[in-house]
């Protein structure tokens, strides 16, 4: 017996559909729909977000050698 048969599916469907009914249902998938799109525009546009101006900074470790740990 499968776990995800189209049966048990719709059954699902029906109960999420009488618990919060037809409206709660729409707003969830245009809210879902409009989230896909957001992160499918957020994945196209360049990864950089810094200004030509800023500068780049690196950060070294610590040495670890050099610290003593009193204990």
């Amino acid at each position: 017996m499968d776990l995800f048969a189209p049966s048990h599916l719709l059954i699902v469907l029906l109960i999420v559909l009488v618990i919060f009914g037809p409206s709660k249902i729409g707003d969830v998938g245009g809210a879902l729909g409009k989230a896909i799109r957001d992160f499918k525009k957020a994945m196209n546009e360049p990864e950089s977000d810094a200004k030509p101006n800023d500068k780049i900074v690196e950060v070294k470790p610590s040495d670890a050698k050099s610290e003593k740990v009193s204990g």
